[in-house]
């Protein structure tokens, strides 16, 4: 068999069919980057297969290495807590596999020139941006590190790349919303305001998103993230932290 882990990729799920369906592309677009490395897939919620049936399959087709790479772009409930208690509870179930938690996908720099190219794509020229503000719109948390890590990632992306100004809104638990960051760059004199939504997949919130945008006359709305090649090559960039991680305690066990 592979020697190489395999790859887990833990999607949240959503009734929305287009949350799948972009899963599913961006997986591909992983394989595809890095081929012969087992990539498969497991959710949350809403959607099959779930986290644990996919464990249980592995398990029983003798895989023994796994590294559970959580499709979330920042650390909150999901990635502290949830996940790590579905992976506990598979590995009791489970002793001859071993799973890894890989880290979260952001902060990275790859995240903001996905969110660049989203952006061109929805009609930004690259010469526009020190007239334009952005709004960073995110899903929301009410985790204050998750919130803390969206601000700051706001004043990290306009000082690099020279927007007039980077605004973080979320879609729901914090506030700005997306439309009053929007109106609230219009008051400042922002003549170009665009909405950059810093979300992974379509779905109720993403499409919340989009709505404030066109409630408040944002100039520009990029689509989600989706599969784009930057978001596929940190999906392999967390996973090989992880899986050198994994050799790395396992050879200061045996040290030990």
């Amino acid at each position: 068999m592979d020697a190489r882990p395999t790859l887990l990729v833990i999607a949240h799920g959503s009734r929305d069919p287009r949350h799948a369906a972009t899963v599913s592309a961006l997986c591909a677009r992983v394989r595809a980057l890095r081929p012969g490395l087992r990539v498969e897939v497991g959710y949350l919620d809403f959607n099959a297969p779930s986290v644990p049936r996919v464990l249980e399959r592995l398990s029983a087709e003798g895989v023994r290495d796994v590294v559970a790479m959580p499709l979330l772009l920042t650390r909150a409930f999901h990635a502290k807590s949830d996940i790590p208690a579905v992976l506990r509870e598979a590995a009791l179930r489970l002793p001859l596999l071993t799973v890894h938690q890989a880290e979260v996908l952001g902060p990275s720099s790859l995240l903001t020139a996905a969110l660049e190219r989203r952006l061109e794509e929805a009609g930004l020229r690259p010469g526009d941006r020190r007239s334009t503000g952005v709004v960073l719109a995110s899903a929301g948390s009410s985790d204050p590190e998750a919130i803390a890590v969206i601000a700051e990632i706001a004043r990290e992306w306009r000082r690099t790349a020279n927007w007039c100004a980077v605004r973080p809104a979320f879609a729901s638990a914090s506030l700005p919303r997306t439309a009053d960051a929007v109106r609230e760059l219009r008051a400042e004199g922002v003549g170009r305001v665009a909405v950059a939504p810093y979300v992974i997949a379509p779905g109720f919130l993403p499409d919340r998103i989009a709505a404030g945008a066109r409630e408040a006359g944002a100039d520009i709305l990029a689509p989600v993230l989706g599969s784009a090649p930057e978001l596929a090559r940190l999906l392999l960039r967390r996973y090989d932290q992880a899986a050198e991680a994994r050799v790395h305690q396992e050879l200061t066990a045996l040290s030990a």
